[in-house]
């Protein structure tokens, strides 16, 4: 964003100069290419205060600014104030670049405050699902988005281990446990079909023998235990090859025994916030809005999921998160509502919370595919998934369409090792740079190159030029990116190979005289972002393919 600082500066500098204070909000945008490289409406808001035309004030700002140093040409167009860097500074930007290296883009907007990204958090009922690595990944990459941007992100896992649908688990279970034994046992009504519990039954009837004849209440507690360790152990094997850590588990049978969904309770109810009916308590939604009123505790006294949800929230806030980001489905967009709601009504601040919200996902293209149920045992699991495209595909796969759209997966273009495949096409930018470096005999770091000493007025290319121009865009792209649009990386790191791999083809590097140590610069600094940039993605920067 240098090239914005400096625009910004001039333009501060040129508005003083004509008697005028500069907005503290200066509006700058990048318009078509054959418009400049910077624009701004700011004769707009000046003609009201002024009560002179937008073009007037535009064409004073003009000819208040010709013969800037860092500006080529300054045109003044229906009011806009167009804006062509010189090279000159545009070779300032990459040296600036280049000496920040591996610092570059990283900000100080979140003032090292504490933010907590909640993400996957499937129930323990199956091993994760297709579906459930967008969510994986999104989560994942929005956290780092957040880090790079100066928040101290703590990544958790919020583990569902209690209700009715552990009890199915725990009873579909046992079926296979005694149906290892020889006997016919039926899988419970709602319960689950997936023969991924068939080799944990087995296991089991070879540690137990005839232990559990009945599901009781012993066995109910031993096979919910056995259960979901084991479902568990499945969901951090898919993570772990998914390269998704988490800093914190936290179960729903800890803020039971906390005494955490009580206190909320209470607190809702001495606010007026709640009322019972039928013998269920129900929490005051439509007198704020929202289209119904949803029950908090039930006639047998049991709490809900919302209940349960709200109170971890509040737990959440009482941990010293000042943002909390919860990544879910749009199926959640009622709950997400009621949630909200309730923490306004609690004193939570505004803002605490906030979700990325995303749609589903179908892949197209792979034999077997059905339509998607843990319960009745039809998926694709995320790490048959990893094991046969790699960890780098699925991953950028995940967030290279925009969450709030439904994602179509297409098996077959991911399975591409060609230009095709965007993730190739990315990271064999990566590669060419890797390979031009070995070849000159250096090695991709600053100090090798010497890049402090380089004349780089021997970029002159357009197309070395419009590649500094995209690598000054890397600090905003994040900042973009961040707000729940990972997308936007992806389609960023994709401009900057679709300007790279031409130019890589049409100019030689090595071999050019004083120009091959320019050019060596520019590669580092194009290197630089493509690394730096797949890194947050959670996609590694190959030296070889």
């Amino acid at each position: 964003m240098q090239l914005e600082a400096r625009a910004r500066a001039a333009i501060s500098q040129a508005l003083r100069r004509l008697g005028v204070d500069c907005p503290a909000d200066l509006p700058l945008e990048r318009p078509r290419p054959e418009f400049g490289d910077l624009s701004t409406r700011v004769a707009f808001p000046l003609s009201r205060q002024l009560g002179r035309p937008p073009q007037e004030i535009a064409s004073e700002l003009a000819a208040a600014l010709q013969g800037h140093l860092d500006f080529a040409a300054v045109k003044a167009v229906g009011g806009f104030l167009n804006l062509q860097f010189t090279p000159a500074a545009l070779h300032e930007v990459l040296q600036e670049i280049l000496r920040q290296g591996g610092d570059y883009g990283r900000q100080d907007l979140g003032r090292g405050r504490h933010l907590q990204v909640e993400f996957v958090s499937s129930n323990p009922t199956g091993p994760l699902t297709v579906g459930h690595g967008r969510q994986a990944a999104l989560g994942d990459v929005i956290a780092a988005l957040f880090s790079e941007l100066g928040w101290r992100v703590t990544r958790e896992y919020y583990l569902n281990d209690e209700g009715k649908q552990i009890d199915l688990l725990a009873q579909s279970l046992w079926a296979r446990y005694r149906q290892a034994l020889g006997e016919e046992a039926a899988i419970p009504e709602g319960g689950y079909q997936g023969d991924y519990l068939i080799p944990i039954g087995e296991e089991l009837a070879q540690g137990w023998g005839d232990r559990y004849p009945q599901f009781d209440e012993a066995a109910r507690v031993a096979f919910r235990k056995a259960a979901v360790g084991r479902m568990m152990r499945l969901i951090e094997e898919d993570l772990e090859a998914f390269g998704v850590r988490f800093d914190v588990w936290t179960r729903e049978g800890d803020l039971h025994r906390r005494g955490l969904v009580r206190e909320t309770l209470e607190e809702l109810r001495r606010r007026g916030a709640t009322y019972e009916k039928e013998g269920a308590v129900w929490l005051r939604s439509t007198d704020y809005g929202l289209s119904r009123d949803p029950v908090l505790i039930r006639s047998d006294g049991t709490p809900t999921y919302l209940m349960v949800d709200i109170a971890y929230h509040v737990d959440k806030f009482r941990r010293g998160f000042v943002k909390v980001i919860d990544v879910q489905g749009a199926d959640h967009a009622e709950e997400q509502q009621q949630v909200k709601l309730a923490l306004r009504l609690l004193g939570l601040p505004e803002g605490f919370l906030e979700y990325c919200v995303h749609q589903f996902v179908t892949l197209k293209g792979r034999e077997g595919l059905e339509r998607m149920s843990t319960r009745a045992g039809h998926f694709i699991r995320l790490g048959d998934l990893i094991r046969e495209l790699g960890r780098d595909v699925v991953r950028y796969f995940m967030v290279r369409r925009k969450p709030e759209s439904h994602l179509v997966f297409d098996y077959e273009l991911a399975k591409k090792t060609s230009m095709d495949n965007p993730v190739y096409y990315v990271q064999y930018a990566h590669t060419r740079i890797a390979s031009i470096f070995r070849e000159a005999g250096k090695s991709a770091t600053r100090d090798a190159l010497g890049v402090t000493g380089v004349d780089l007025s021997l970029l002159t290319d357009p197309n070395e030029l419009a590649l500094i121009k995209e690598l000054d865009r890397f600090p905003e792209v994040i900042v973009q990116a961040s707000r729940f649009a990972p997308h936007l990386l992806c389609e960023y790191l994709e401009g900057i190979a679709a300007l790279f791999h031409p130019y890589y083809a049409r100019v030689r590097i090595l071999g050019q005289g004083e120009a091959t140590p320019a050019r060596l610069a520019l590669l580092l600094g194009v290197q630089l972002v493509l690394k730096r940039g797949l890194a947050i993605l959670g996609v590694s920067a190959p030296k070889e393919m």
